[in-house]
């Protein structure tokens, strides 16, 4: 394939690397466009995904025109290997976050980039252009020693080491030219290291032996970790895939998940639907959790229960829709006027200004997670206990009132349907603890307002004419997270209303074999959501419609790219990935797609 010869390429065209602290996202021509190396949510030091003159990137890149390029993750990693066949000799490029050998070393934020000779030879630019703050600042480059640099500038700092000779390009960048032969190998590492320590003690480097045992490491903890993976239905391969896509965007020191890697890429081409995705929303990360958990990662599940408790101080009256993934409160939106955005789709945004936001289901959200995981042989202690009170009595209390849903709509708040059963969902699993691990409650009044929370939702949420639920109270419109209704037994996925929903849903939102969210104002459209589209699979394998739901899952996969990774969101017209990526809500519910598909297959079918 010849060079790209414009900027931005297609979303799809991007995988994602990460060490469950730093992520960073390679294109195919071998070039990072992204990447937040001191922590997923921190300032990009390569953004030209969002800037293509102003963002920076590492490129390591065939030169000359013609090249063709395969890739796939080795084993089921999150190591990168991109085959690169050219006139008279093939290379492959491995790319890597580093991971340690024990959690006392976490993490390296080690970013690893080698160049492996395969037959003949092969000659490849290496460009290294960081820009710091997204783009704003042009650090200072100095040479620290043989094939040894630093950038420096505010308060990040970059080491990097390369096999080959660099030298400056301009006054913020390096660049070189080397040509590997079979067998060969020339290694490019990009380390965060906080400025004062470069000043003062520089840290040693590893030598190449080092830095190719730290591939190996690298494989043997991402063997380790999936060894635990527990599928034996459909398409376990991807859903391994999707599993280890959570897993690069969780942070292991604090327990948080990401709901994408990236900020501001576009829900409809040219903006202005462009938000910051790479924080904790409660609901995406226990969805996130919770499909893990399923598959056999249940240590994930728990962990996010403490970051959850502790980022709200123990408390349901400080609790946040989201956090940062160190637990910060403040995520104050700011726009960075100076960004043009992908392909131009503006505004740019870091922060998100829902974290103010009342949503109501993470109630609910919260309540499921603790009574899962008391399901798996765990009780509550004391001060566990006073904080799920608190949140059950904050659903009890608050349920009336109009929130901004699971969509955080910024227009005036609704009564939205999924809001109130999550709510419900709260009561109703707080009786449960209540009952199973013997603790005092307030019983009875939780159980009155449980049975308010239903008669509301079935009378105002419900259109007694077409005997379905609706989007919000006294509204006639359909959203596809009435789609979520069974998953805490609010009613059956059988249940003829809720089999009349599913049709509702499929007739109003659907759009070329995809599921819309819900339905925009003329002009206002975005694609289609893929979250939604495996979601109505899910339902369809419940109510025992295999063929139909084995049909849509097929048609949602195929909206992933060559490596496995879904976005946000898919256009159908174009077929261009939409929104931010990796999208951890699309692998989540990619995961819960098949596993409800091979709960219901026949005994000894096919997978």
């Amino acid at each position: 394939m010849p060079r790209e010869n414009q900027p931005y390429p297609p979303i799809a065209d991007y995988a994602l690397v990460g060490d469950s602290n730093s992520a960073a996202l390679v294109s195919r021509s071998g070039s990072v466009d992204w990447c937040c190396i001191r922590r997923l949510d921190a300032g990009s030091c390569f953004g030209r995904l969002l800037d293509w003159e102003k963002g920076g990137y590492c490129a390591v890149t065939p030169e000359g025109e013609e090249w063709e390029v395969s890739r796939r993750y080795v084993e089921d990693s999150l190591v990168l290997e991109s085959t690169f066949k050219v006139p008279g000799g093939e290379a492959r490029l491995y790319d890597f976050f580093a991971m340690p050998s024990s959690r006392e070393e976490y993490p390296y934020r080690q970013l690893f980039r080698v160049l492996e000779g395969v037959r003949g030879h092969a000659g490849f630019s290496v460009e290294v252009f960081p820009r710091f703050d997204y783009g704003q600042l042009a650090p200072w480059v100095r040479q620290e020693g043989a094939r040894l640099y630093s950038f420096l500038g505010g308060d990040e700092g970059l080491l990097v080491y390369f096999d080959g000779e660099l030298s400056k390009a301009g006054d913020h960048g390096l660049e070189a030219s080397v040509r590997v032969h079979a067998g060969e190998r020339v290694r490019l590492m990009v380390m965060s290291v906080p400025p004062e320590r470069l000043d003062l003690d520089p840290p040693e480097l590893p030598d190449p032996e080092e830095m190719d045992r730290r591939l190996e490491e690298t494989l043997d903890w991402w063997r380790r970790w999936t060894s635990r993976f527990r599928h034996r239905g459909i398409g376990g391969p991807g859903v391994l895939r999707s599993a280890t896509v959570i897993k690069g965007l969780m942070n292991d020191l604090t327990g948080a998940v990401a709901a994408a890697a990236t900020t501001s890429l576009p829900e409809r081409p040219g903006g202005p639907l462009n938000w910051d995705y790479r924080y904790s929303w409660i609901r995406d990360s226990f969805f996130a959790v919770r499909s893990l958990a399923e598959i056999g990662f249940e240590e994930e599940a728990d962990r996010f229960r403490r970051f959850i408790e502790r980022s709200a101080a123990g408390s349901a009256d400080q609790l946040q829709i989201m956090y940062g993934l160190g637990g910060e409160r403040r995520l104050n939106e700011l726009v960075l006027e100076e960004l043009e955005g992908y392909r131009g789709a503006r505004p740019v945004r870091v922060g998100n200004a829902a974290a103010g936001q009342l949503q109501l289901d993470v109630y609910g959200e919260l309540l499921e997670l603790a009574w899962r995981w008391h399901r798996r042989g765990n009780s509550p202690d004391d001060d566990y206990w006073r904080f799920l009170l608190e949140i059950v009595d904050a659903a009890a209390e608050r349920w009336r009132e109009p929130d901004s849903g699971i969509w955080e709509v910024r227009d005036d708040p609704q009564h939205f349907v999924h809001s109130k059963v999550m709510c419900w969902a709260a009561l109703d699993r707080g009786l449960r603890l209540a009952e199973e691990c013997m603790r005092r409650a307030p019983e009875r009044r939780w159980a009155r307002v449980r049975q308010e929370i239903r008669e509301a939702v079935e009378s105002e949420g419900y259109d007694a004419d077409r005997g379905v639920f609706t989007r919000s109270f006294e509204s006639r419109e359909m959203d596809a997270a009435l789609l979520l209704l069974p998953r805490v037994g609010f009613v059956e996925y059988t249940d003829e209303r809720m089999v009349r929903t599913v049709e509702a849903v499929r007739e109003e939102l659907e759009q070329d074999g995809l599921l819309l969210r819900y339905r925009r104002p003329e002009g206002d459209e975005e694609g289609a959501f893929l979250a939604c589209s495996f979601w109505f699979v899910e339902c369809l394998a419940h109510q025992g419609r295999l063929e139909e739901a084995r049909k849509l899952f097929d048609r949602v996969l195929v909206t992933g790219n060559d490596l496995g990774l879904f976005s946000e969101e898919y256009d159908p017209a174009s077929g261009e990935a939409l929104g931010n990526f990796p999208q951890a809500l699309t692998h989540l519910s990619h995961i819960e797609a098949a596993i409800a598909i091979s709960r219901h297959l026949p005994a000894g079918a096919g997978v």
